[in-house]
């Protein structure tokens, strides 16, 4: 609780888009902390996103599954070391499919996810307003935080601007949105450092989002 005098509890922000506050324990936190820092060391490793016209995204990121460079998935890393992509962990998809469950409760599962694109944001760091639709697949996104807290920003599927509304995501959160929100815009205009668990070991915030690509398995 953090001293509040009332504990958080599952939000729907707007039809379809729902945050789940303190849902990875600690231990899970943990093993998925250790496991982005695997992830981020080369080959395919942590890199700078560069953005159409010469801008370059704040946040670090690094993939699994599929390479995402703005805006279309590869199978290598084209815009950092052109390394093969890593392999997206058959236990991620299994996670994504119990943060569906504890969203929206018992449903239909989607298609097997099959792609992760995690961001680092270091203190300073923000994201503007963005949609994801590179996939094919309708598929709720599915987001999960570690580390500070930060502003996030969910808005609404036709413009960056109003209605949206913000919330403050937290170490352990998970943030999913699909059907009528799954092409919400959304961003981070604020990271707050020096905000996360001092037991967690990580100064900034990762954010891990799971996706269903929708597109046919990469040739080998």
């Amino acid at each position: 609780m953090n001293g509040e005098l009332f504990p958080r509890g599952r939000a729907e922000i707007v039809p379809g888009a729902v945050h789940v506050p303190d849902w990875l324990g600690t231990g899970r936190q943990h093993e998925l902390l250790d496991a982005c820092r695997g992830w981020a060391r080369p080959p395919a490793g942590l890199r700078t996103v560069h953005v159409p016209g010469g801008g370059t995204m704040s946040a670090r990121q690094v993939c699994l599954g599929r390479h995402w460079v703005p805006y279309r998935y590869t199978g290598t890393a084209v815009d950092g070391d052109g390394a093969p992509v890593k392999p997206f962990p058959g236990w991620l998809g299994e996670l994504a499919h119990s943060a569906l469950a504890a969203a929206y409760g018992e449903a239909a599962e989607p298609d097997p996810y099959d792609v992760a694109l995690i961001n680092f944001y270091a203190e300073g760091t923000r994201m503007g307003m963005h949609r994801d639709a590179e996939e094919e697949s309708g598929a709720p996104v599915v987001s999960l935080s570690l580390g500070d807290s930060c502003v996030f920003r969910f808005g609404n599927p036709e413009n960056r601007g109003r209605p949206y509304q913000d919330v403050e995501l937290r170490s352990g959160d998970l943030f999913v949105f699909g059907g009528p929100a799954r092409l919400a815009y959304h961003g981070v205009p604020r990271v707050k450092a020096h905000s996360g668990p001092p037991g967690l070991g990580l100064t900034g915030r990762l954010n891990i989002t799971l996706r269903v690509s929708g597109l046919p398995a990469p040739a080998h």
